[in-house]
């Protein structure tokens, strides 16, 4: 079995998936796979270089309206390489960035207010995102594959989730608790 770093994981896929050109990838990746596992352009041409070497994908130069363009497909060792992963008993990777939960860490060298926007700004990119998701919540619902859809409902359930527990923080912070000390579970009913 071939080892796939988590960028040609992505390229893999979005081949798979019909997106067939660097700009195509990071397109659908920008409104999709983002969310949870982003992948930028710096990442995206040097790995669809390499996996083309490898022998996973071949390409052909298909310019469009005078730029460059360059079309990608899976070859039969490609489609392994990718189900092989897919289909793997390995333990998946999990790595969560949270800029936001980052300072929340950092905040006793915060003043009271400065916490307090934190807080809200925290709330108010989970309830962005949300929205964000809401909208295309109809297209990937009406898709071809199934499985997209899936993740998007996951990424709702995330966020909707992670928007009341900073709204509940919030809220605490307001009536001046201690945030470090749990609530109350009797006063949550």
């Amino acid at each position: 079995m071939q080892t796939l770093n988590p960028t040609a994981r992505v390229i893999l896929g979005m081949i798979k998936l019909g997106r067939n050109t660097g700009y195509d990838i990071k397109s659908l990746v920008d409104v999709s796979t983002r969310h949870f596992w982003a992948a930028s352009y710096g990442q995206l041409y040097p790995e669809l270089k390499r996996l083309e070497q490898d022998g996973l994908i071949t390409g052909r130069d298909e310019p469009s309206g005078g730029r460059r363009r360059r079309v990608y497909e899976l070859t039969e060792d490609g489609e392994r390489a990718l189900h092989d992963w897919l289909a793997s008993d390995e333990k998946p990777s999990y790595e969560l960035r949270d800029e936001g939960l980052l300072k929340i860490f950092f905040g006793d060298s915060m003043s009271a207010d400065e916490l307090v926007r934190a807080v809200q700004a925290n709330r108010r990119l989970h309830e962005g995102v949300g929205a964000a998701l809401r909208e295309i919540e109809p297209h990937a619902r009406d898709a071809e594959t199934r499985f997209p859809y899936l993740t998007l409902q996951a990424g709702l359930a995330e966020h909707d989730h992670m928007a009341a527990w900073w709204r509940e923080v919030e809220e605490r912070l307001a009536r001046g608790e201690d945030p470090h000390v749990p609530a109350d579970p009797k006063e949550q009913q």
